[in-house]
């Protein structure tokens, strides 16, 4: 089987969607399937790697976003006819919702993977009521259900739109890699009071608006008003880097240059004590799930998919700097806390993410063949 990848928003230091087509592509390989995958590029390029064929095409950038976006449907859909995929698998439910008719009048099956919460997005980044904004959601919903023969969601927070509309959408959750993401440290040694040492935080996300990062650096300020001695350092890029650096320019966070290795980010994030996780509409949560499988417990809020993914292995609080300082503070006093991290990021497999994607694949090619 022959199966197309496609998604716009990935850029070279983005996140989740990224390391999911990636992790998605070798297993299909593995299994004995074709991938290929169609993403945005400075310009035309094809390449052969670990998780298949990578065709990057022109794109066009989005200011400030960090972002480009394909917008030429006639060269994407003779390029996509010259692939001849047997499924595809698009990444995207706005820019590339077409992709769905366009494989329904090629015979070929689609899956179309929600990685945003499309009413989430309405009611909180948008100045429409809450009413209309819902009906809205539910109206773009409904559209992608028309055009594409399954959904995938990572979580049921992110189905939970699409069953409130009598859809049906198939939960896969993501999965992590467990060989490169592992404890580096002893996990009965803990951070205790009078150790001569600082607590050490990190924050986890993409530092862009959807993510509420601001939240990781009010929680550091409120930890050192309570008198706390704690560091913190960001991992991560986005839009907001420099506006966040300012923000955080009398406290003691250091924000980390960008890291490629993941081992190397793996070992750096080991060392902290405790995560801060503040994405509200997270509708998976990797990066939390990588720093939790380094054996770090994290707080994470109460809305969004972070809490299906942290569990019992962190606190889950509300948005506010008192109540994730709050959590911070007993996640140090926690017995256990490293172990039950790891033991968290333990349940989720990239091998099981990838063989319930396949299954959807060849129940499409079944039906359609």
């Amino acid at each position: 089987m022959h199966i197309l990848r496609v998604a716009n928003f990935v850029s070279p230091t983005s996140g989740g969607i990224k390391t999911a087509l990636d992790q998605w592509g070798r297993h299909y390989r593995a299994m004995g399937h074709r991938a290929s995958l169609i993403i945005p590029g400075p310009g035309q390029e094809i390449t052969e790697e670990a998780q298949g064929t990578v065709f990057r095409v022109p794109a066009t950038p989005i200011p400030g976003k960090g972002y480009s976006l394909i917008w030429d449907r006639g060269h994407l859909s003779k390029l996509m006819d010259a692939i001849t995929p047997d499924t595809i698998e698009v990444s995207d439910r706005a820019t590339t919702r077409w992709m769905g008719r366009w494989a329904r009048r090629r015979g070929i099956g689609s899956i179309m993977i929600s990685h945003e919460h499309m009413t989430g997005i309405m009611v909180r980044r948008t100045p429409v009521p809450d009413g209309p904004a819902i009906w809205a959601a539910d109206f773009i919903n409904r559209r992608s259900v028309h055009d594409y023969d399954a959904i995938v969601t990572p979580s049921e927070f992110s189905a939970e739109e699409f069953w409130r509309i009598g859809a049906t959408a198939h939960v896969v959750p993501l999965g992590v890699d467990l060989q490169t993401f592992h404890p580096v440290r002893d996990p009965d040694v803990t951070w205790t009071p009078g150790s001569g040492r600082p607590v050490q935080l990190v924050h986890c996300g993409r530092l862009s608006p959807e993510k509420r990062p601001q939240l990781s650096i009010e929680t550091v300020r409120e930890l050192v008003r309570r008198g706390h001695d704690v560091q913190m350092t960001v991992f991560g890029h986005g839009p907001l880097r420099n506006e966040l650096m300012e923000q955080a320019r009398d406290l003691p966070i250091r924000f980390h240059a960008y890291i490629t290795d993941r081992a190397e980010l793996s070992a750096a994030m080991g060392m902290a004590d405790a995560a801060v996780a503040p994405g509200p509409l997270e509708t998976f949560g990797l990066a939390a799930l990588e720093v939790l499988a380094c054996g770090v417990p994290t707080v994470c809020p109460d809305e969004g998919a972070l809490q299906e993914v942290v569990g019992d292995a962190g606190v889950v609080a509300p948005s506010t700097p008192a109540a994730f300082a709050d959590g911070v503070e007993e996640l140090l006093r926690r017995p256990g806390a490293r172990s039950a991290a790891r033991a968290q990021a333990e349940l989720f497999h990239w091998d099981v993410s990838a063989a319930r994607m396949l299954a959807l694949h060849e129940q499409l090619l079944r039906q359609v063949g």
